[in-house]
C-alpha cells in the first residue's frame, strides 16, 4: 500500500535549469512523493549539473516522464487527478487552499511559467504571498514550500520518524 505522500505528485513542466530539476527530484525522493517530468526539458537526464543537484537521491524517486503536455494531460484525465498549478498569477494563496490526496502540484518553466493552455487546464492556480515588488521565488523553493503544506494537510508526513524531520 503506498504511503499518503505517494498519492501526491510534483510535476515539472518543461524544466530549463538542471540544478532546479535535480533539487526538486531530490525533494520528492526525501519526502516519498512521486514526480512527473513533462518534456521537453532543455537538458538531458545525464546532465552533470542535474545529477550533481540530485546526487544519489535520483535513484530513489518514482519519476514518470511524459513526452508532451498533451500526453501528461491525458494521463491525468485517465487517472482523475486534480492539477494544482503554482503561479505568480495565482488568485489563491497556497495557505488558503485545501489540498487533497492525489493532487498534482505543478511548477512551470523558470523563464516563462506555463503556456495559456496549461494555465486554463489547471483545477486551481495558487500563489505564494510575498513582499511587494518581489517577482518570484526560485521554482525549487516554491515547490518545497507548497509541497510541505500539501503533505501537512494530507497527513503525508505520517510514518516519518521524528529523526527524519530534523
Amino acid at each position: 500500500m503506498p504511503s499518503p505522500a505517494a498519492t501526491l505528485r510534483l510535476a515539472l513542466f518543461q524544466p530549463e535549469i538542471p540544478q532546479n530539476a535535480g533539487t526538486m527530484l531530490r525533494l520528492c525522493a526525501c519526502l516519498g512523493v512521486d514526480a512527473a517530468l513533462i518534456e521537453p526539458a532543455t537538458f538531458p537526464a545525464s546532465d552533470r549539473a542535474f545529477r550533481r543537484a540530485g546526487l544519489d537521491y535520483l535513484d530513489h524517486v518514482r519519476l514518470t516522464r511524459h513526452v508532451s503536455w498533451r500526453a501528461f494531460d491525458e494521463w491525468r484525465a485517465t487517472n482523475r487527478r486534480r492539477l494544482v498549478l503554482l503561479s505568480t498569477r495565482g488568485g489563491t494563496s497556497y495557505l488558503d487552499f485545501a489540498f487533497q490526496p492525489g493532487d498534482i502540484i505543478m511548477v512551470g518553466r523558470e523563464s516563462a511559467g506555463v503556456p495559456a493552455e496549461v494555465f486554463r487546464a489547471a483545477d486551481a492556480v495558487l500563489r505564494i504571498p510575498m513582499r511587494a515588488n518581489m517577482r518570484s521565488l526560485n521554482v525549487a523553493v516554491a515547490a518545497a514550500m507548497v509541497l510541505g503544506e500539501a503533505l501537512r494537510q494530507t497527513d503525508g508526513f505520517a510514518g516519518c520518524g521524528a529523526e527524519a524531520l530534523l
